[in-house]
């Protein structure tokens, strides 16, 4: 029988482990007293934070939080959780020894003896600000390409819509002119009630677009589908192209949902006009919405939902493509006709919302995409 490696003593042990971790310089890492007082102080600690063990021990862990965060008690908040319930996670700015801030990334665990009696706390700090800042780039990025989307779209509203505008133009300019040549009261009447009629018809149309193009901050906030959707409808409906048209069946009182409205709005968008691209030959869309009680039916999904569907009378997608659909910049459109962005915008719409988008397609039958939105609580 082979020798056993001798056991080392549990005193060298604890100095071994005693000094990796002062030896880590990615992390701080320390100890606090169960009042959050500072006990400990590793060389990542002192690399991130800017102070030396000398000047923090003995102080408070709120020391490195913002004059915000100090009055909110932010610190003691923390450690009131992690004393609950044994550990507490946090994300925010925290503040170094020179005034600069930095994005940490916090976790705070209770530490018991062999006997079960509380010894203190283990804080690991790590700094992320670059990844932090990165995000921020990122968001801004895809605010930008996601406003360039609704510009790009709304410029194929207004041409569509044009149509109908030069319509209106000659019902109102018609009619003013029958109205200056008649001398009969009911006659003029009449007119200036066709009017009025194409008038609020036309600033019904401006205002919707104006809605659609106007700029907001990204907000989820409960709202109410059916007058969403059936604006939409009238909108969208305006811009599809002779020989489609957009049917809606909307069932009365659908759940509220917690969306952003521009991003719905945008979502369903894109579901039209990609139903519209889909039928070069003409043919109906139809807009969809009700509330459904799932149990797991489709992808694990449980509770309340609205389902949104949008369905095509198209050539419909071969499976090999569906799988795909979904990814950035992939498209099966000629070249300048697509960006590929459009429904991969619907998934990340949907999958933050806390649902998903479901395809249902076969080659010569059309396709169906359907939105699962769970319903505001």
């Amino acid at each position: 029988m082979a020798d056993e490696p001798p056991l080392l003593p549990s005193s060298l042990i604890e100095r071994s482990y005693e000094l990796l971790v002062k030896a880590v310089v990615d992390y701080a890492i320390y100890m606090l007293d169960p009042q959050g007082r500072i006990m400990t102080w590793n060389s990542g600690a002192e690399r991130i934070k800017g102070y030396e063990a000398w000047e923090v021990i003995g102080q408070h862990l709120e020391m490195f939080f913002p004059a915000e965060d100090r009055r909110e008690g932010r610190a003691q908040r923390l450690i009131a959780t992690a004393l609950s319930e044994g550990r507490a996670q946090d994300e925010g700015w925290r503040v170094r020894k020179d005034g600069s801030r930095f994005w940490a990334l916090t976790a705070l665990d209770a530490i018991h003896d062999d006997t079960g009696r509380l010894i203190g706390l283990a804080k690991i700090t790590r700094d992320m600000t670059e990844r932090h800042d990165a995000q921020l780039r990122m968001d801004e990025v895809r605010a930008q390409l996601f406003q360039a989307q609704k510009m790009e779209a709304l410029g194929q509203l207004t041409g569509g819509m044009a149509h109908d505008f030069n319509n209106l133009l000659t019902v109102i300019i018609g009619a003013t002119e029958l109205a200056l040549r008649s001398d009969n009261p009911e006659r003029i009447h009449a007119l200036l009630d066709n009017i009025h009629t194409a008038g609020m018809r036309g600033r019904e149309l401006t205002q919707h677009l104006l809605t659609f193009a106007r700029r907001r901050n990204p907000e989820a906030q409960q709202i109410e589908l059916e007058p969403v959707l059936k604006a939409a409808s009238t909108l969208f409906g305006q811009a599809l192209p002779k020989g489609i048209r957009l049917e809606a069946a909307i069932e009365p009182a659908l759940h509220p949902v917690r969306v952003d409205p521009s991003q719905l709005e945008m979502a369903l968008l894109n579901l039209i006009f990609n139903a519209r691209d889909a039928m070069e030959q003409g043919g109906c869309i139809r807009l969809g919405a009700e509330n459904r009680s799932l149990q797991g039916e489709w992808a694990e999904l449980r509770g309340d939902f609205v389902l949104i569907s949008v369905s095509d009378d198209g050539p419909g997608i071969a499976p090999e493509v569906q799988a795909r659909i979904f990814e950035p910049f992939f498209t099966t459109k000629q070249f300048g006709k697509g960006t590929g962005l459009g429904l991969s915008q619907v998934y990340g719409f949907a999958r933050n919302a806390g649902g998903t988008i479901r395809v249902e397609s076969e080659p010569g039958n059309g396709t169906r995409m359907t939105l699962y939105l769970p319903a505001a609580s």
